[in-house]
Protein backbone atom coordinates (compact mmCIF):
# COMPACT_ATOMS: atom_id res chain seq x y z
CA UNK A 1 0.00 0.00 0.00
CA UNK A 2 1.24 3.52 -0.76
CA UNK A 3 0.76 6.62 1.56
CA UNK A 4 -0.23 10.16 0.52
CA UNK A 5 1.36 12.72 2.54
CA UNK A 6 -0.58 15.60 1.19
CA UNK A 7 1.28 18.89 0.15
CA UNK A 8 -0.73 22.04 -0.12
CA UNK A 9 1.99 24.53 1.08
CA UNK A 10 1.86 24.52 4.89
CA UNK A 11 2.60 20.96 5.85
CA UNK A 12 5.50 19.76 7.84
CA UNK A 13 5.99 17.55 4.92
CA UNK A 14 9.80 16.93 5.95
CA UNK A 15 9.32 15.28 9.48
CA UNK A 16 6.69 13.37 8.15
CA UNK A 17 8.28 11.67 5.26
CA UNK A 18 11.57 10.39 6.73
CA UNK A 19 9.32 9.03 10.23
CA UNK A 20 7.32 7.08 7.20
CA UNK A 21 11.00 6.47 5.70
CA UNK A 22 11.90 5.33 9.30
CA UNK A 23 9.19 2.53 8.91
CA UNK A 24 9.88 1.69 5.53
CA UNK A 25 6.79 2.46 4.43
CA UNK A 26 5.57 3.09 0.18
CA UNK A 27 5.01 6.72 0.33
CA UNK A 28 5.00 9.66 -1.55
CA UNK A 29 4.60 13.24 -1.28
CA UNK A 30 1.72 15.02 -3.88
CA UNK A 31 -0.05 17.84 -4.24
CA UNK A 32 -1.93 16.99 -7.52
CA UNK A 33 -5.42 15.49 -6.66
CA UNK A 34 -5.01 13.30 -10.24
CA UNK A 35 -2.93 11.15 -8.01
CA UNK A 36 -5.30 10.36 -4.91
CA UNK A 37 -6.29 7.23 -6.39
CA UNK A 38 -2.52 5.68 -6.24
CA UNK A 39 -2.93 5.69 -2.63
CA UNK A 40 -4.49 3.37 0.17
CA UNK A 41 -3.78 6.15 2.55
CA UNK A 42 -3.62 9.43 3.20
CA UNK A 43 -2.31 11.54 5.71
CA UNK A 44 -2.67 15.80 6.09
CA UNK A 45 -0.07 17.30 8.08
CA UNK A 46 -0.42 20.67 9.08
CA UNK A 47 1.39 23.45 10.20
CA UNK A 48 -0.04 26.99 10.63
CA UNK A 49 -3.14 28.48 9.98
CA UNK A 50 -6.89 27.36 9.86
CA UNK A 51 -8.16 29.76 7.39
CA UNK A 52 -4.69 29.51 5.40
CA UNK A 53 -4.81 25.76 5.33
CA UNK A 54 -8.30 26.12 4.00
CA UNK A 55 -8.01 28.51 1.69
CA UNK A 56 -4.56 26.47 0.33
CA UNK A 57 -6.64 23.38 -0.07
CA UNK A 58 -9.51 24.83 -1.78
CA UNK A 59 -6.10 27.09 -4.49
CA UNK A 60 -4.70 23.52 -5.25
CA UNK A 61 -7.97 21.63 -6.34
CA UNK A 62 -7.87 19.44 -2.78
CA UNK A 63 -10.25 20.53 -0.98
CA UNK A 64 -13.27 19.03 -2.32
CA UNK A 65 -11.77 15.46 -3.10
CA UNK A 66 -10.54 14.91 0.29
CA UNK A 67 -14.08 15.75 1.44
CA UNK A 68 -15.18 12.83 -0.62
CA UNK A 69 -12.43 10.46 0.31
CA UNK A 70 -13.49 10.91 4.05
CA UNK A 71 -17.13 10.62 3.03
CA UNK A 72 -15.85 7.23 1.31
CA UNK A 73 -14.59 6.06 4.58
CA UNK A 74 -11.27 5.60 3.23
CA UNK A 75 -7.97 5.97 5.58
CA UNK A 76 -7.10 9.37 6.58
CA UNK A 77 -4.78 10.92 9.20
CA UNK A 78 -4.50 14.44 10.00
CA UNK A 79 -2.03 15.62 12.14
CA UNK A 80 -2.02 18.92 14.31
CA UNK A 81 -3.24 21.56 11.68
CA UNK A 82 -4.71 17.99 9.92
CA UNK A 83 -6.81 17.67 12.87
CA UNK A 84 -8.73 21.26 13.12
CA UNK A 85 -9.25 21.82 9.94
CA UNK A 86 -11.83 18.48 10.86
CA UNK A 87 -13.84 20.48 12.52
CA UNK A 88 -16.61 22.76 11.25
CA UNK A 89 -14.89 26.51 12.18
CA UNK A 90 -12.11 27.79 14.61
CA UNK A 91 -11.70 30.47 16.61
CA UNK A 92 -8.42 31.21 14.66
CA UNK A 93 -10.34 32.03 11.24
CA UNK A 94 -13.82 33.38 11.99
CA UNK A 95 -15.60 32.87 8.48
CA UNK A 96 -13.56 30.26 7.39
CA UNK A 97 -15.27 27.22 7.25
CA UNK A 98 -13.42 23.46 7.89
CA UNK A 99 -14.29 20.21 6.55
CA UNK A 100 -16.88 19.73 9.11
CA UNK A 101 -16.83 16.10 9.50
CA UNK A 102 -16.30 16.27 13.11
CA UNK A 103 -19.47 18.77 14.83
CA UNK A 104 -16.94 20.40 16.34
CA UNK A 105 -15.68 24.15 16.97
CA UNK A 106 -11.79 24.74 17.41
CA UNK A 107 -11.23 27.36 20.47
CA UNK A 108 -8.10 28.60 21.57
CA UNK A 109 -5.72 27.27 24.36
CA UNK A 110 -6.77 29.47 27.77
CA UNK A 111 -3.59 30.36 29.57
CA UNK A 112 -3.54 29.61 32.79
CA UNK A 113 -0.45 29.49 35.91
CA UNK A 114 2.30 27.00 34.19
CA UNK A 115 0.37 26.55 31.02
CA UNK A 116 1.05 29.03 28.31
CA UNK A 117 0.06 30.00 24.80
CA UNK A 118 1.27 28.26 22.50
CA UNK A 119 1.56 24.87 24.24
CA UNK A 120 5.12 23.84 22.82
CA UNK A 121 6.49 20.34 24.49
CA UNK A 122 5.71 17.10 25.95
CA UNK A 123 2.30 15.91 27.11
CA UNK A 124 0.48 13.02 28.11
CA UNK A 125 -2.65 11.50 26.34
CA UNK A 126 -5.18 9.01 27.51
CA UNK A 127 -7.95 7.11 26.03
CA UNK A 128 -11.46 8.75 25.84
CA UNK A 129 -13.88 6.60 27.33
CA UNK A 130 -15.31 4.44 25.16
CA UNK A 131 -12.21 4.71 22.95
CA UNK A 132 -9.98 2.28 25.01
CA UNK A 133 -9.92 -0.62 21.68
CA UNK A 134 -8.69 2.59 19.36
CA UNK A 135 -6.80 0.88 16.75
CA UNK A 136 -3.66 3.76 16.42
CA UNK A 137 -3.41 3.29 20.37
CA UNK A 138 -2.16 -0.23 20.13
CA UNK A 139 0.73 -1.22 22.14
CA UNK A 140 1.05 2.16 23.52
CA UNK A 141 0.19 3.04 27.27
CA UNK A 142 -2.81 4.58 28.29
CA UNK A 143 -0.83 8.10 29.74
CA UNK A 144 1.92 8.44 26.94
CA UNK A 145 3.40 11.26 26.18
CA UNK A 146 3.27 13.23 22.57
CA UNK A 147 5.02 16.06 21.25
CA UNK A 148 2.59 19.25 21.21
CA UNK A 149 3.30 22.73 19.09
CA UNK A 150 -0.41 24.54 19.30
CA UNK A 151 -2.42 27.26 20.38
CA UNK A 152 -6.32 26.32 19.66
CA UNK A 153 -7.68 23.10 20.50
CA UNK A 154 -10.96 21.09 20.81
CA UNK A 155 -12.79 21.21 23.55
CA UNK A 156 -14.89 18.40 22.82
CA UNK A 157 -15.62 15.87 19.64
CA UNK A 158 -19.05 14.74 20.01
CA UNK A 159 -19.08 11.01 18.69
CA UNK A 160 -15.51 11.55 17.75
CA UNK A 161 -13.15 11.80 20.81
CA UNK A 162 -10.38 9.05 21.12
CA UNK A 163 -7.80 10.85 22.92
CA UNK A 164 -7.66 13.33 25.94
CA UNK A 165 -4.56 15.65 27.04
CA UNK A 166 -4.71 17.76 30.36
CA UNK A 167 -3.42 21.46 29.73
CA UNK A 168 -5.15 23.56 32.03
CA UNK A 169 -8.31 22.27 31.15
CA UNK A 170 -8.96 19.35 29.75
CA UNK A 171 -9.35 18.84 25.22
CA UNK A 172 -9.85 16.27 22.63
CA UNK A 173 -6.35 15.59 21.57
CA UNK A 174 -7.04 12.55 19.01
CA UNK A 175 -9.98 11.74 16.81
CA UNK A 176 -11.71 9.29 15.26
CA UNK A 177 -14.54 7.46 13.52
CA UNK A 178 -14.70 4.59 10.61
CA UNK A 179 -11.55 5.06 9.38
CA UNK A 180 -10.71 9.08 9.64
CA UNK A 181 -8.88 9.69 12.53
CA UNK A 182 -6.55 12.45 13.53
CA UNK A 183 -4.33 13.64 16.17
CA UNK A 184 -3.29 17.33 17.98
CA UNK A 185 0.50 16.51 18.39
CA UNK A 186 3.06 15.54 16.33
CA UNK A 187 3.75 11.62 16.59
CA UNK A 188 6.47 12.05 13.41
CA UNK A 189 8.16 13.85 16.61
CA UNK A 190 7.33 11.84 19.68
CA UNK A 191 9.96 9.27 19.19
CA UNK A 192 8.93 5.93 20.23
CA UNK A 193 5.12 6.52 20.83
CA UNK A 194 4.47 8.81 18.10
CA UNK A 195 6.42 6.32 15.55
CA UNK A 196 3.71 3.33 17.03
CA UNK A 197 0.90 5.50 15.96
CA UNK A 198 1.77 5.99 12.32
CA UNK A 199 2.73 2.02 12.20
CA UNK A 200 -0.64 1.60 13.73
CA UNK A 201 -1.62 3.51 11.63
CA UNK A 202 -0.21 2.04 8.60
CA UNK A 203 -1.58 -1.14 9.51
CA UNK A 204 -4.62 -0.16 10.26
CA UNK A 205 -5.49 0.93 6.81
CA UNK A 206 -4.33 -2.17 5.24
CA UNK A 207 -7.05 -4.10 7.44
CA UNK A 208 -10.37 -4.87 6.08
CA UNK A 209 -13.32 -2.17 7.02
Amino acid sequence: MRVGVVDYGLGNLGSVANALEHLGADHRIFRDPAEMDAFGALILPGVGAFGDCMANLERYGLAAPLAAWMAADRPLLGICLGLQVLAESSDEAPGARGFGVVPAHVARLAASPGCKVPQMGWNQVRRAPGAEDCPLLRGIPDGSWFYFVHSYCLPSAPGWAAGLTAYGGEYVSMVRRGRVAAVQFHPEKSQRAGLQLLKNFLDWSEEAP
